[in-house]
């Protein structure tokens, strides 16, 4: 991508935001100050604003990104698998191996990076949380489709069962922001895939 002029400098926008990729990640939309992102980005604050608008625009430039790059695995999923089974199979053994990365900031970023947001900055974390749900919605559909082509029990509860996945995934981000391994999350992987009949 060509560079972005700002304030006399130049920078590359797709360096720029895997940069503030990184710190956001690390340490939460509250926890990044805009001295940590300028000096990540290599940029100064008027530059960032000029490209971006807000710490807050940015922050969402950022998702988008890392929807598109280190958290992609999860749309691939969803756009390759035919069943709501196998999906849910999936997403749990490569969030085992996505999130354990010892290259990264471990954990998922759309689930980690607003959990201690203050009153202040409360429609970030809600917005946030409207994407997780909409995963969860869409696991559901993926499961009811399931149910309606036999291949799962008539009486099958598709919106708890995709609610027990979507805990187990954030609860597996959260293990390995503890330090969990990839083997330890794929444990948990399987649990979750045994208790469904996946």
């Amino acid at each position: 991508m060509s560079g972005k002029a700002g304030q006399g400098r130049k920078f590359d926008l797709d360096e720029a935001l895997e940069a503030a990729t990184l710190v956001f990640w690390d340490h939460g939309y509250e926890g990044t100050s805009l001295a940590e992102l300028t000096q990540a980005m290599g940029i100064n604050p008027p530059s960032l604003y000029k490209a971006f608008g807000s710490k807050e625009e940015l922050f969402f430039s950022v998702v988008d990104h890392y929807n598109a790059t280190h958290g992609n695995f999860m749309a691939i999923a969803f756009a390759e698998e035919t069943t709501g089974l196998t999906l849910m199979r999936r997403l749990l053994l490569e969030a085992a191996e996505h999130y354990a990365s010892t290259t990264y900031p471990g954990g998922c970023l759309v689930i980690s990076a607003a959990v201690t947001v203050t009153a202040t900055n409360r429609h970030v974390a809600n917005r946030l949380a409207k994407m997780r749900n909409d995963n969860i919605n869409a696991m559901a559909e993926a499961l009811t489709r399931d149910r309606d082509a036999g291949h799962i029990p008539p009486d099958t509860d598709t919106k708890a069962m995709a609610a027990f996945i979507g805990a187990t995934l954030q609860g597996m981000s959260q293990q390995a922001r503890d330090g969990a391994t990839q083997d330890d999350l794929k444990r948990i992987a399987h649990y979750a895939i045994t208790a469904i009949g996946a």
